[in-house]
């Protein structure tokens, strides 16, 4: 697990043995079954998460249906508004799959930038990163077409396809199941034509 996590760390900074000892000092690994809910609703926490291997899954409860608004999959990271911001959680964050994560807080964050400040360098690149990241996917999902919002994710992240239940996919690309069947037909219609 942690040579996972070394490796990925490698490509923003290089770690000393020293370094790398006082991370795994932190107890920060974890491994979580499938269906586990990692945050609920109205819950509080301080918990930041980076996803070594498998998936998770934010969704929203609206009028009593699940709204699932985003999923992370390997060497993403996931920092819920409530572990900035102190307040209740608006949303929940459940494993789609059997996970193997890092778990941190800000306590521990303090810990390891004081011991190696270039960490606090590395996850302020990482910040900037995945904030650019999401914008763009907010971007592309409101300027498109169901259908190119699927044929975006064919093309980007293929692997969730056959990763989500189909009824989450849908909901993901803001359309109803049946909806999503009848996109993936004719797509399927054009490409025999």
């Amino acid at each position: 697990m942690h040579d996972i996590l070394f490796d990925f760390i490698s490509k923003y900074i290089s770690l000393t043995e020293e370094e790398k000892e006082a991370m795994l000092s932190l107890d920060i690994f974890r491994t979580v079954k499938k269906g586990t809910i990692l945050l609920k609703e109205g819950q509080k926490s301080q918990d930041v998460y980076f996803i070594l291997k498998g998936c998770l899954r934010k969704y929203y409860i609206i009028n009593g249906e699940e709204k699932t608004t985003a999923f992370f999959t390997e060497m993403d990271a996931l920092t819920p508004h409530c572990a900035i911001n102190n307040a209740p959680s608006e949303y929940f964050i459940s494993c789609e799959e059997n996970t193997i994560l890092t778990v941190g807080n800000p306590k521990m964050d303090i810990e390891i930038f004081s011991k190696s400040p270039k960490f606090e360098l590395m996850c302020r690149i990482l910040s900037e990163e995945t904030l650019a990241k999401h914008q763009i996917n907010f971007d592309e999902f409101k300027t498109s077409s169901p259908e190119q919002r699927y044929l975006n994710l064919l093309q980007n992240r293929p692997d969730l396809i056959q990763r989500v239940p189909q009824h989450q996919l849908a909901s993901f690309l803001g359309i109803k199941p049946q909806s999503l069947s009848r996109l993936r037909a004719r797509i399927l219609e054009k490409s025999k034509a």
